[in-house]
């Protein structure tokens, strides 16, 4: 284990190079340019080269890059060019919120998929298998927006269960108004983790070892949770790790929705803004994130199955 931690985290390391590379393309690609952000439509040309050269835009690509790389090595990702504020700051006041936002959805995922799972595999062809894949087939069919909306008008805006928007105060109070945004991100991923796990929950329950601890009269719970659930879970492990991407992804449309200060909202208004820092930093940021869940997830897997160490 020790030795395969070590080359895990040392994959990251071409991993990182890879992502800034990425992201410092990728923004340059986008349409537009900062200083007309910044200035207006009808900026004139000096204006436009001052802000460019304020920026450092003005200098060869390869210049730009090294010190984006420099910069990012040492913690300091430049000032927002709309907000005027630094990106490191931004970032550390943004991030946690959508960070919350995504464990929430996770855990709520987790416990919705794994025991209707059991359920529908225990239960195959039988109509409690039959309405557990039907009712997750019409959550998965639907957009995250769409169900976002349907939740706030009904459990926000008639019901008034929970706050139609904002963060709240306190740690309690977080998770209050972040608790509708985490089961509209929720549901998508549950319905996933649900027919992934059903699945491998019925191979398993055909092995053989399976049949010979039933011989052996070991107990029922042992048996689905040495022998069944142990096995199963791996592959779901691997799809749970690789679907975090997706949910930061759906935490953009998601915070918009619900008026949530989170990374994704932030992400959108530096987009539309041209804002070259945020965007860089914010893309890096959860970049990274994604590499350590996956970095976690395949921990977990091996731990699961020592044989992956190999």
């Amino acid at each position: 284990m020790p030795e395969f931690i070590a080359r895990r985290l040392l994959q990251l390391i071409p991993t990182l190079i890879f992502i800034l590379v990425v992201v410092f393309a990728l923004v340059r690609l986008l349409p537009g340019d900062p200083a007309s952000a910044i200035l207006g439509d009808r900026a004139i040309d000096a204006d436009v080269e001052r802000i460019n050269r304020e920026l450092g835009l003005d200098k060869p690509i390869p210049v730009q890059f090294w010190v984006f790389v420099k910069s990012f090595a040492t913690g300091n990702l430049g000032n927002s060019i709309t907000l005027k504020l630094p990106v490191s700051q931004l970032i550390a006041d943004r991030l946690p919120i959508t960070m919350l936002l995504t464990f929430m959805a996770a855990v709520i995922s987790l416990l919705m998929a794994v025991p209707l799972a059991f359920v529908a595999a225990l239960k195959r062809d039988r109509p409690p298998d039959s309405i557990i894949r039907g009712g997750f087939q019409v959550g998965l069919s639907m957009p995250v927006f769409y169900v976002g909306l349907i939740l706030l008008t009904i459990f926000g805006a008639k019901l008034r269960w929970f706050p139609v928007g904002g963060y709240g105060d306190g740690f309690l109070d977080h998770v209050y108004h972040l608790f509708l945004p985490a089961v509209t991100l929720a549901l998508s991923l549950s319905a996933i983790l649900m027919r992934n796990l059903r699945a491998a929950i019925i191979g398993v329950l055909d092995a053989d070892y399976v049949s010979f601890a039933q011989s052996k009269g070991l107990a029922t719970r042992l048996i689905l949770y040495r022998h069944i659930l142990r096995n199963a879970l791996i592959s779901t492990l691997a799809l749970f790790g690789l679907s975090i991407g997706t949910l930061l992804g759906g935490a953009v449309i998601t915070e918009t929705v619900f008026a949530i200060p989170g990374a994704g909202r932030l992400m959108v208004d530096s987009i539309y803004g041209r804002d070259y820092p945020v965007v860089q930093g914010l893309t890096v940021a959860l970049a990274v994130l994604v590499s350590v869940t996956f970095l976690l997830t395949d921990l977990l897997q091996a731990w699961l199955d020592p044989r992956m160490t190999k």
